[in-house]
Formats: C-alpha cells, sequence, structure tokens
C-alpha cells in the first residue's frame, strides 16, 4: 500500500509554485505619486481648490465690471494694470489655501494615518519633501488656471476702463505669474506651521494671525525696530511680487521716506520662501526626534 501511495504521489502532477512577491523600493517619485493619490482623494482638496478659484474668478469680474460702471473710473484709464484686476482676489484666496497647506499635514496626525506613511517610509524628511511638492503644484496650478479665467471673465470690460493686459510686458507677467506663485508659498508657510505644531486648529491659526494681525499691527506700534522689521514679514514682503509696477513706486517712495529696507518683488518673494525654509527645517528636525 505504501509503494502504491509513493507511486501515485510521484506520478500526480506538481503544484505550479507560488510567484515571489515583488517588494519595489519606496523612492521620492512613488512618494509624491502617492501624496498626489492621499491629495485627490478627499473631498475637502476639491473644495478648498474650487473655492479659492471661485474667489480669484468672481473678483476680477465683479472688480472690473464695477469699475466699468463707476462715473468717476469711466474711460479714465485707472492707474491698476490690468493683471491686477485679475488677480485682485488673491487677499481672500490665501486664506483657503493656507487652510488647506496645513489640512495637509495635521490633518494625518488627527486621524494616525501619519503612521502608516512613516512606516513605509521611515526616512522622514522625504515624506515632508512629497507632500511639499505635490501642495505646492497643486496650488500653482490651480490658481493659475483660475487666473486664466478670471482674465476671460473680465476682458470684456478692459477697454472700458482704459485697460489691458500684455504677456510680453515683464510687469504683467510677474502679476499673473507672481500670484499663483504668493499664494502656493502661502500654502506652504501653512503646511510648515502645520508640520511644527501638529494640530489642525493651532496651525490654522497661527498663520492666519500672523499674515493677518500681526502685519497689521506692527504697523500701529510706534519704535525703530518694529519700522525695521516690518518689511520683512512674509506677507507684506511675498505679496511685492504680485503688485503692478504703479504700486511698487509707490512702494519704494514710501519705504525712502521711512528709511527701511525697499525690497524688490521678487527679494520679497525670497523673505517669504526664506520664512518657509526656516519652520520646515525645524518641523523637519522635530520630526526626526518626536514620535509620530
Amino acid at each position: 500500500r505504501e509503494r502504491a501511495v509513493s507511486a501515485a504521489t510521484a506520478a500526480a502532477p506538481l503544484a505550479p509554485a507560488r510567484r515571489a512577491a515583488t517588494v519595489r523600493p519606496v523612492t521620492f517619485g512613488r512618494l509624491v505619486a502617492s501624496e498626489w493619490i492621499k491629495l485627490r482623494s478627499l473631498r475637502s482638496t476639491w473644495w478648498s481648490l474650487g473655492v479659492a478659484a471661485a474667489f480669484l474668478v468672481a473678483f476680477a469680474v465683479l472688480q472690473t465690471w464695477g469699475t466699468s460702471t463707476d462715473p468717476l473710473n469711466f474711460g479714465s484709464g485707472v492707474s491698476q494694470s490690468g493683471a491686477s484686476f485679475v488677480t485682485g482676489g488673491w487677499f481672500l484666496v490665501q486664506l483657503v489655501v493656507c487652510v488647506l497647506g496645513a489640512l495637509l499635514i495635521t490633518g494625518e496626525y488627527g486621524t494616525g494615518q501619519i503612521r502608516s506613511t512613516l512606516s513605509a517610509e521611515p526616512r522622514r524628511i522625504p515624506v515632508l519633501a512629497a507632500k511639499l511638492v505635490v501642495l505646492f503644484g497643486t496650488v500653482f496650478a490651480a490658481m493659475t488656471v483660475a487666473a486664466a479665467i478670471g482674465w476671460a471673465g473680465a476682458s470684456p470690460w478692459f477697454d472700458t476702463i482704459g485697460v489691458s493686459i500684455d504677456l510680453t510686458d515683464p510687469s504683467d507677467l510677474r502679476v499673473l505669474l507672481g500670484t499663483p506663485l504668493y499664494l502656493a508659498t502661502v500654502a506652504a508657510l501653512a503646511f510648515a506651521f502645520g508640520a511644527l505644531l501638529r494640530n489642525s486648529a493651532a496651525a490654522i491659526a497661527t498663520v492666519l494671525g500672523l499674515l493677518l494681525v500681526v502685519e497689521n499691527v506692527f504697523s500701529l506700534i510706534p519704535g525703530r525696530f518694529i519700522e525695521l522689521a516690518g518689511p520683512f514679514l512674509p506677507s507684506r514682503a511675498g505679496s511685492l511680487v504680485l503688485q503692478d509696477d504703479s504700486s511698487l513706486d509707490a512702494h519704494v517712495m514710501w519705504s525712502e521716506m521711512s528709511d527701511v529696507a525697499a525690497l524688490g518683488p521678487w527679494q520679497g518673494w525670497a523673505v517669504l520662501a526664506a520664512w518657509v525654509a526656516v519652520l520646515l527645517t525645524v518641523a523637519a528636525v522635530l520630526l526626526r526626534r518626536r514620535d509620530a
């Protein structure tokens, strides 16, 4: 009987061997792809980008149309450039993108998903960098499209109010591209505060308080140190990149009268970027030292 079983076993076909699971190494490109999937899978992302784009487009159309119906400005050739009309809603839009930037990182801490992310990639700095790349690129692309739609929506009234947009003019091109760049950088600033504080309410309150409250309070407090430090606050410096030439001339004149630093548009954006870099460096150090 044993011989029969052995013969049957020998005659039976061998079961196909299981394929070994292919383990792909975690690369920065795959991290970016995974963060993009997470970002676009959230309803809050689309709501935030939609509201931000709606603000930018609506402000462009309403401001241009409203100016065309104002007898004081009718056909007078207002001092603003057409690009400034198109991007005038940036002040409201920055509130929305700041919330999006903070929630991108603090939301994972709130749900505990950050532990899974860091388990897949124990090297924590690439995770932080991948999130930043996805956030910056998404906000920049969305706001560039919104600015183009706002231009199309506002252009019917350009001739009436005496303005135009010329893409060969460095000033107009800087304003049109500088606005999405500024908004993406401000979103990165909120992301840096979120990575540092790990709490949604704290991060949003801190970044909005810095951009909207601290900078306005600085302009009201007397003192030489306050005057010298004021131009290097993030929003005041960074927003220079989206101002037209007439606004920049007024800024330079005021700076010379006050004897404070007169930053150029790209110097101002560099100051804002430096704020982001410093905060992210601190957040990266703490991310490596603290538990998730």
